[in-house]
Order: C-alpha cells, then sequence, then structure tokens
C-alpha cells in the first residue's frame, strides 16, 4: 500500500476555499486522506449499490476514528437515479439523526452519487462540509474536482444545482482496479478532452499510452489523473463559477449531453455522450474553418481505441437534428436561446461560440448513427 505521503498532490487555488486533489493507491485506508474533515462530528458516507459492498466498510473504519459516529446511505446505481428522489434520501437521513451543520458527508462513489452528495452538502442547512471519495475514472479527473454539483431534469443534465466545493478529495488509484471496461473507457473520454483544449503535448501521450490506459496499468493512470487533474484546477482557479474559461471545460458535452437526455438517462454513460459529442464538436469547429480534418480524423481515431462511439445517436427518427437542437437550448451555456459550443479554435485551444442552426444540423446528420 502506498502511504499518504507519498501521493501525489494538486491544489485547488481558490482563497478559503481552497483545498488539496490526492491521488495515490491506498487512500481510502489512510486517515492522513482525509484530515482536512473536521474531527468529532457526525459523519454520512453516501455511496451506492455497486461501490458500497467493495468499499463503504474500508472508508468507515478509516473515518472511525475521526468521527464521533459514522453511517452509511445506499443509493440506487445509475444515471437515472440522479434526481430530487435521491436527494431526499440524503436529507431524510441527516434528518432522521439529528445532523448539525458540522456533520461531514462523504462522496464515495462515482459522479452521480458526488454530485448528487455535494448538492445536498450545499443545501443541507445552507451548507455542511463534504469530501469527494471517488471511485471512477471519468470522477477522478472531472466530476470530482471543481465543486459542481447537481442533480438532473427529464428535460435537462447537471440543470438543478450549485456550486460548492469540497473539503478535499481523494482519488484512490487502486479503486480503479474494479472498474469494468465499459466504464474505464467513459472515464477515458473525460481525459482525452483536456488534449485537444489544453496540452497537446498530454493528447499526445495519451495516444501513446491508451493501451495501458485501458489495461488499468498503474503508472499510466496515475499520470493521467494528475495531469487532467492539473489542467482542471488551473481553469477552476481562475474561473471558478464558469463565467467564461470554465466553459472550455465541456468540450463535447452539449451534442453529450442531448444524447443523454434524448436517449434517456443510463442508455449512454455520460463518458459515451461526451466522446461521440467531442467528434461532433470537432466536426463543427472543422466546418467553421477552425480545425482542419485531419485534426477530426486524429480525435476519431483516438476515441474508437479507447473503446468509445464516435458517432452521435438517433434520438427522434422524424427529426433527430431537429430534436438535438431543442435539446441543446436548454444548455447552460446557452444565451437568450442560442446555443453556444465548445469549439476547437486551433491545436490546443477552445473557444465558446455559436453556429447557424442549418449547419449544426448537417453536422448532426453527417455524425449520427
Amino acid at each position: 500500500m502506498q502511504g499518504f505521503s507519498s501521493a501525489r498532490q494538486v491544489p485547488i487555488a481558490l482563497g478559503e476555499r481552497s483545498y488539496q486533489i490526492s491521488i495515490g493507491s491506498g487512500l481510502l485506508g489512510d486517515p492522513a486522506a482525509f484530515a482536512a474533515a473536521p474531527a468529532g462530528t457526525q459523519a454520512l458516507v453516501v455511496s451506492n449499490t455497486t461501490v458500497a459492498p467493495l468499499y463503504a466498510e474500508k472508508l468507515m473504519r478509516t473515518l472511525a476514528g475521526r468521527h464521533a459516529q459514522v453511517r452509511q446511505l445506499v443509493l440506487p446505481d445509475g444515471e437515472q437515479y440522479k434526481t430530487w428522489e435521491s436527494l431526499n434520501l440524503i436529507f431524510d437521513a441527516l434528518l432522521g439523526h439529528g445532523a448539525d451543520r458540522k456533520t461531514v458527508l462523504y462522496a464515495l462513489g462515482g459522479g452521480v452519487v458526488g454530485d448528487t452528495t455535494g448538492f445536498a452538502a450545499a443545501c443541507y442547512m445552507r451548507g455542511v462540509p463534504f469530501v469527494q471519495a471517488p471511485t471512477t475514472l471519468l470522477a477522478q479527473v472531472d466530476s470530482s474536482v471543481g465543486g459542481k454539483t447537481a442533480i438532473n431534469h427529464p428535460l435537462g443534465k447537471n440543470m438543478i444545482g450549485a456550486f460548492y466545493q469540497p473539503l478535499a478529495v481523494a482519488c484512490d488509484l487502486d479503486a480503479l482496479k474494479t472498474l469494468p471496461p465499459r466504464q474505464m473507457s467513459a472515464g477515458l473520454a473525460e481525459v482525452i478532452k483536456y488534449g485537444p483544449i489544453a496540452d497537446m503535448t498530454f493528447l499526445d501521450w495519451i495516444e501513446a499510452h491508451i493501451d495501458a490506459l485501458r489495461a488499468c496499468d498503474a503508472g499510466a493512470l496515475a499520470h493521467a489523473v494528475q495531469r487532467s487533474c492539473e489542467i482542471k484546477a488551473g481553469v477552476v482557479g481562475q474561473d471558478e463559477r464558469e463565467s467564461g474559461l470554465r466553459a472550455i471545460l465541456n468540450f463535447g458535452h452539449t451534442f453529450g449531453h442531448a444524447i443523454e437526455a434524448g436517449m434517456g438517462y443510463g442508455a449512454w454513460l455520460h463518458g459515451e455522450a461526451v466522446a461521440a459529442g467531442m467528434v461532433m464538436a470537432a466536426e463543427l469547429s472543422r466546418e467553421l474553418g477552425l480545425a482542419d480534418a485531419a485534426f477530426v480524423r486524429r480525435l476519431a481515431a483516438l476515441i474508437q481505441r479507447a473503446g468509445l462511439p464516435t458517432r452521435g445517436a438517433v434520438i427522434d427518427a422524424r427529426d433527430n437534428a431537429g430534436r438535438y437542437l431543442q435539446l441543446m437550448r436548454v444548455d447552460k451555456k446557452a444565451e437568450a436561446g442560442e446555443i453556444r459550443f465548445v469549439l476547437i479554435d486551433g491545436a490546443g485551444r477552445a473557444a465558446v461560440r455559436s453556429a447557424p442552426d442549418a449547419l449544426v444540423r448537417q453536422v448532426i446528420d453527417r455524425c449520427c448513427a
């Protein structure tokens, strides 16, 4: 087991809300990884039916010496459960056990658990402390970092939520060993995303190590998680509440969220939808003269090697592009009904721009299966 002292540290610089992302093996069993949480208080570990049997008992033992009482709540597993109902289950547990505003919530799971638990922490008594303990690659490189918390609405993904930062993020790489291949590939979509928008050298590295990443090579995963977190931390530190720069982290997400909502939450994994969305966004970038065809082919080839879809879903057989446009107008980046896309503006750079509906329709028609 790797001790906490040898874990890699990535700081999130947000003034009084600053915290550390710790990346290493064995962190769920190391009390030092959770030292940022206030001691002597109640704690609630929120997990799901898949992750809790694997890791909840281990984390609860780790926290037992820090908190007066540690309880757990197990939610159903899946994007389709990122709802008011799951949120209320957390509130029921907190109220039922007399939790006060010093009670610490621990999110043990993937992005659904992290987002829902974080939103509950932001709301309960107008804000209680929480810690992220992400157990999926997608959560470790993206959703657990930066304080975006939310639940879904049938008309739009992540549309009900809050910006609320955790006290710490503990990324235990050992947890990735139990990820199914489909979930590992879904996480790789969010890793790949960082190259085109911020660091082409990292994209080169991903291309060279994609097979090792899919095979769960510890060294490759450690570097991928660290570099992804470094890029996201740099962006969040400059734009915590997504007023400008942070929007670039949504590369592929405008199209991807439309797929998730249109197909029904859970039909496609988030990373799968983002993967197809990145190809569509790259193709729209090419149509607007911001990227060349060679780049689009390169990105699509890497996404395919990661075991991810490169073509979007048909979500409406009668007017597929029209349904995409309807759903994308609910996107958080939309302004006055105008869809704003994260596009590639040259290698390693991204920009948020609008595009004519007719052109977007062409891209959707060309890129959907």
